[in-house]
């Protein structure tokens, strides 16, 4: 794995990490900040919001944003700001996540789906709305999900997670769709589940199986700049 501080490849952009206190923003926040990036961390906590980019620094820089992506008129606006401020917008890594499931078909309560369907497809869409026309005019524009491999291979037992991540994949697609003839991309990457620092701190025994560290989910991220667009534009990615 390379050391974010050699990570040069995003200098001068700016780049929106929304969910960035979940357990991915961090690393990701820190590795664009590492390469020169401008980061505006977004998320609707504050207090979890700044204790996660705390001590961040590098050659870029990050500012923090508590916006709530449910709310669809405020994103748009905040949106219009964020390129009034800047005058550009290079990137959108869109890491609010959720999960909901461990029971059957039958047994599971549908509350699952509408609690996903807002914090998965519904902070997506409101957000890629909000900062598409940027990106798609930057010579750089990327925007990404982080899915689950479990959309190829749904359980029973977690079909509304599945069906929902399903849902963002497609919807990343449709934007792909949208950035075809520009040098923007949209992007899926698809893993098993994140591991953390946390995690490993906690179990230093376990093997982890399957699982990808945040730091990797970071790496793979960053990395679509150093890709042409055409080559991942519309792509799903394994980031395991």
């Amino acid at each position: 794995m390379t050391d974010a501080s050699t990570s040069g490849s995003t200098n001068g952009l700016v780049v929106v990490v929304t969910g960035a206190a979940g357990a991915a923003g961090p690393p990701v926040v820190r590795r664009l900040v590492a390469g020169g990036a401008t980061v505006v961390a977004v998320d609707v906590d504050p207090t979890k919001l700044d204790a996660a980019v705390a001590g961040i620094e590098g050659p870029g820089r990050v500012e923090t944003a508590v916006v709530d992506l449910l709310d669809e008129p405020s994103t748009l606006a905040w949106g219009h700001e964020l390129v009034q401020e800047h005058g550009q917008v290079d990137g959108l890594l869109h890491l609010v996540g959720g999960w909901r499931g461990g029971k059957g078909i039958v047994e599971s309560d549908l509350a699952d789906w509408d609690a996903l369907h807002d914090s998965l497809i519904r902070t997506l869409q409101h957000a890629s709305r909000a900062l598409h026309d940027p990106i798609k005019e930057s010579p750089r524009g990327r925007l990404a999900i982080v899915s689950s491999v479990q959309v190829d291979k749904p359980s029973a037992t977690n079909a509304s997670y599945a069906a929902a991540k399903a849902a963002t994949e497609v919807w990343t697609r449709a934007v792909a769709d949208s950035f075809e003839g520009s040098q923007a991309a949209a992007t899926v990457v698809r893993i098993m589940a994140l591991l953390t620092p946390a995690m490993q701190e906690a179990k230093p025994e376990a093997k982890f199986k399957g699982f990808t560290h945040v730091d990797q989910v970071a790496q793979t991220l960053v990395g679509l700049w150093d890709k042409p667009a055409s080559e991942i534009n519309g792509a799903i990615l394994d980031g395991r």
